[in-house]
């Protein structure tokens, strides 16, 4: 007799530990084979130390061939399920076709960055979801700095120094927090010619800072982003994004050339195109996380809209807390309805959260017991290395050697401003030159800028790289595009043109 098939799909909090968890459970009784655009899954609550340059990118990445011994990874996206035939059909790294057979499938696809019909954000914003976006994010920053410093003209030199982060959220927080230090550091290195200071903005609609957690939590990151000198703006977001600056729904226009895009995550596109019964873009399960009416398909993560059974009624939020929690149950389940073990309803327990502020600031309520200052970072770093599934040794490693040395601010130039655009359903993988998925290409020799903040467009930082441009370079297609994903950029498209003739305030969540 044949051994059950297993298909988990996505490497995320929720993938990767049902993964784990199965490949335990089952004792090589079951064939696991795990579907993901990378061969490691990300500790996302690191990615701005990474984008501030206390991280090397690999100490937040674990491999997952290291890890999941038993479990077999093939690299690529899925782009359809076969629900009748019990196969899904992904697209591999090299745009070549695949097909997997399942008895059992686990729906774990995560989420990417949240769009909105706001003129101009999807052309001159980046998202903050991925390890690329994180990296173009620290090369970005240093290269704005060095070119600030290499200009005579206060209004250019104020407007490269000027960082735009929009969300107040949890990583917005943390990037406001850490991207303050960063450009702060540089500047005593290399002061700035007109005596100026990197400006941070932190911009949200809601009336506090870290709105979905404790207000005390948020009172705290608001003291300590005012006291670094953050301009944290309440009831304030974006209007339009041009070339030279973002427009405030205040009327207030900011000269800025960087615009951090953290204002929540949308379930991944593959969901919608599922055609099975949706919660705000999240397919609903019961309890024990199975769809209704398919006795073989699971689903946890971002992905899953799950009951929260300790709020009748509503359902559990999109967080790397749930979701790793929702991956072990979801575990236990699959192997469950195979005859290993029992069956068990999602039931959590709120454990707190923690916020990391940068240096040995941070915001904690570990089981509801409200910490701040040097007392908090201890806890919150502690608790970033309990949770992490590997990498823990060089972790602590790299915090040891950023409290004793200077930060390299360096550009590394591995990502390009094009290769990260913000509307993408892949923003874990870099785009390549001549995939239709991209959403820029780059500047052709004798054309205008095609980003528009022209940063990227520099082989020598220390040229201004506004009057730069490249020729595109010859590459393959990366991959086809999802048919999920035309369709939704075609509703985002129109939402766009019609939010523009209106002209109205646009408010993000």
């Amino acid at each position: 007799m044949s051994r059950p098939r297993i298909v988990i799909v996505g490497a995320g909090f929720a993938g990767y530990r049902a993964a784990r968890t199965l490949s335990r459970l089952t004792r090589h009784q079951a064939d696991i084979t795990l579907l993901n655009p990378t061969d490691y899954f990300l500790y996302l609550p690191l990615l701005p130390q990474v984008a501030a340059g206390i991280l090397e990118p690999r100490r937040v990445t674990v491999s997952l061939s290291g890890t999941l011994p038993h479990v077999r990874l093939v690299l690529g996206e899925a782009d359809s399920i076969d629900f009748d035939g019990r196969t899904v059909h992904y697209t591999g790294p090299e745009g070549d076709g695949g097909t997997l057979s399942y008895d059992r499938l686990v729906l774990a696809a995560g989420s990417v960055n949240k769009l909105l019909p706001i003129p101009g954000v999807a052309e001159h914003a980046h998202g903050f979801r991925s390890l690329p976006e994180a990296l173009y994010l620290r090369d970005h920053v240093t290269r704005q700095v060095e070119l600030a410093a290499d200009t005579d003209e206060p209004a250019r030199c104020q407007a490269r120094c000027t960082f735009v982060v929009v969300g107040a959220g949890y990583t917005g927080t943390e990037v406001a927090a850490h991207g303050q230090l960063f450009t702060d550091a540089q500047v005593r290195k290399h002061p700035l010619r007109a005596g100026m200071r990197p400006r941070w903005m932190l911009l949200d609609i809601a009336d506090r800072v870290l709105p979905e957690l404790d207000e005390r939590l948020g009172r705290t990151a608001d003291e300590v982003l005012r006291r670094r000198g953050v301009e944290v703006r309440m009831g304030t977001s974006v209007k339009e994004a041009t070339h030279d600056g973002v427009l405030l729904t205040d009327g207030e226009f900011v000269p800025s050339r960087t615009l951090v895009w953290c204002v929540g995550v949308r379930p991944d596109p593959l969901a919608a195109a599922l055609e099975l019964p949706l919660e705000r873009g999240r397919l609903l399960v019961d309890p024990h996380l199975r769809v209704p009416g398919r006795d073989e398909l699971f689903a946890a993560g971002d992905a899953a809209a799950v009951p929260d059974l300790e709020k009748p009624g509503s359902y559990t939020p999109m967080t790397a807390q749930h979701a790793w929690r929702q991956g072990k149950t979801v575990a236990h389940n699959v192997a469950a309805s195979l005859g290993m073990g029992e069956r068990r309803a999602y039931r959590h327990r709120d454990l707190g959260f923690v916020v990391d502020l940068g240096g040995v600031k941070a915001a904690a309520n570990p089981l509801g017991v409200h910490l701040s200052g040097a007392v908090a970072g201890a806890v919150t770093r502690g608790y970033h290395l309990a949770a992490m599934p590997g990498n823990r040794v060089r972790v602590a490693a790299d915090w040891v050697l950023d409290a004793v040395l200077p930060r390299q601010a360096v550009q590394l130039g591995l990502v390009r401003s094009w290769s990260v655009p913000l509307d993408t359903a892949s923003p874990e993988l870099v785009r390549m030159p001549g995939d239709p998925d991209r959403a820029e290409e780059p500047a052709k020799t004798g054309d205008a800028p095609a980003e528009g903040r022209g940063e990227d467009r520099a082989s020598d930082p220390v040229r201004d790289p506004d009057a730069v441009k490249h020729p595109e370079p010859p590459g393959p297609v990366k991959r086809p595009e999802r048919p999920a994903e035309r369709e939704e950029k075609a509703q985002h498209r129109k939402k766009s043109a019609h939010a523009t003739s209106r002209k109205g305030t646009h408010e993000h969540r």
